[in-house]
């Protein structure tokens, strides 16, 4: 049986363990998270619930949890004190000190303060996507994939095959850059600042390539990604995956952004913003006679086509609130149907006959009325 003192000891132990998960939980990321998952847990929350972009009444206090959990995880030497004794542990290493302020910290990250040594960032890529137009009418989840470049999960980026293996360039002393002197004048000389030939201007020079990535530092790999198209969404629209461009050690990555569009199809469906169009075809006894047809729509429910009387080839009958869902909104436009007469190819006797009997009544005068 334990001890009173050993009982503290692991309740301690335990609610110290509770609180390193509360940082974690807060960027919604485990505890194995990378440098790479914090910085991207960080840019998507902090945007979401920043109190300029966000208008809940806890989305304040939400950003300044989420900005102390990325202070404290961003830095190796804070998350690695965090993650053995808790808050406590932090407050005893900080000695009292504020933390930062989190709408600094966000300004700086998003390149909005002054720090000459912002961070680069990568280029972003554009591309156009394709879907079915029944897809921007009711919605869809539609997963895809990506070919990027991202860091070398082996060398982080470095391009050595272990860290023993960068080596200090002699030839620049580290700063990447030479000073030469070039003769003008007899006698007069001027000093130049040229890029270190020996490293390339890095500073560093490779003893042992990784040989995961042969010191490219990047590979080739398929990412998987969801594309969410709420109902309504409007043509051309523009969705951001924030920071999965290019990954390089020299930049952040850029974003992608995907403009999606509804794929061009012979006949069918046609859209007009909230408008929706579709050609009908009929017979001619149809056209004279009336008619009362179904006609699926993009989501499978049944919109009946009812006509009295004569319809004239081209006739656009309007139906209300069967368009397209209006984005963001809880209506709908409208429905126009195009009819198309077909006329057959030839006529029996006896359908001409009675033809001719309808159209040429008995009552037209004769030759000798005349």
């Amino acid at each position: 049986m334990l001890s009173v003192p050993c009982l503290l000891f692991l309740l301690l132990l335990l609610a110290g363990l509770a609180t390193a998960a509360d940082l974690y939980k807060t960027l919604e990321l485990s505890r194995h998270a990378s440098e790479q998952d914090i910085k991207k847990a960080y840019k998507r929350l902090s945007r979401k619930y920043h109190p300029d972009k966000n208008n809940d009444p806890g989305a304040e206090d939400r950003f300044v949890e989420i900005a102390h959990a990325y202070e404290v995880l961003s830095d190796a030497t804070k998350r690695q004190i965090y993650d053995r004794h808790g808050e406590e542990g932090l407050k005893a290493h900080e000695g009292g000190h504020h933390h930062t302020n989190p709408f600094d910290m966000f300004s700086s990250f998003f390149g909005g303060g002054h720090s000459a040594q912002q961070q680069r960032r990568g280029p972003t890529s554009m591309s156009e996507f394709e879907v079915h137009l029944a897809d921007m009418y009711k919605g869809a989840s539609i997963d895809f994939m990506i070919r990027k470049r991202i860091l070398c999960d082996h060398c982080r980026g470095s391009g050595a095959a272990s860290d023993g293996d960068i080596h200090q360039c002699t030839g620049c002393g580290g700063s990447g850059v030479k000073i030469v002197k070039q003769q003008i004048f007899p006698g007069m000389f001027a000093q130049s600042q040229v890029t270190c030939n020996e490293c390339g201007g890095r500073g560093s020079i490779i003893k042992k390539q990784c040989p995961h990535c042969q010191g490219q530092k990047v590979l080739e790999h398929s990412a998987h990604y969801t594309l969410e198209i709420p109902p309504g969404m409007p043509e051309e629209h523009e969705v951001v995956f924030e920071g999965e461009g290019d990954e390089s050690p020299d930049w952040e990555p850029g974003d992608v952004i995907l403009k999606v569009r509804s794929r061009k199809e012979k006949g069918g469906w046609r859209r007009k913003e909230s408008s929706l169009y579709w050609k009908e075809t009929i017979g001619i006894d149809e056209a004279l006679l009336g008619f009362s047809r179904n006609l699926t729509h993009l989501d499978g429910h049944v919109v009946p086509l009812v006509r009295e009387g004569v319809t004239q080839p081209g006739y656009v009958q309007r139906i209300y609130a069967e368009g397209m869902p209006i984005f963001e909104q809880s209506s709908h436009g409208d429905l126009f149907v195009e009819y198309n007469v077909v006329l057959p190819v030839e006529l029996d006797p006896e359908l001409r006959r009675k033809l001719a009997e309808a159209f040429h009544s008995s009552e037209r005068p004769g030759k000798d009325e005349l």
